[in-house]
């Protein structure tokens, strides 16, 4: 019997202006995402309902990655705006770089 195991980021790192994080992924591959792309992608429950109630904003220009946390399934990271309540787990990562 084979059994397939799904890819999954091993490590990653802020660049050094802040502005995007690079993950190595368990196939090997290199994915960039901007600050402002994992801002905007939050599932958290504060973004959700600010979704649902339409007060979430278009974007984060100029945003900043001021902290990373890996949490083993994901990555809590906290950004320049003060928001720190996303988890991100790793196959969203991967989703979102794939989009």
């Amino acid at each position: 019997m084979t059994m397939t195991v799904a890819p999954t980021v091993t490590g990653y790192d802020v660049s050094p202006g802040q502005d995007s994080l690079s993950m190595a992924t368990s196939l090997g591959d290199n994915i960039t995402l901007s600050a402002e792309k994992l801002r905007t992608a939050c599932k958290c429950a504060h973004c959700l309902r600010a979704r649902y109630d339409d007060r979430f904003p278009a974007g984060f220009p100029g945003l900043a990655i001021v902290e990373v946390a890996d949490l083993g399934y994901g990555l809590n990271i906290a950004f320049s705006d003060g928001h720190n309540r996303g988890i991100y787990p790793k196959s969203y990562l991967l989703d979102l770089a794939s989009h």
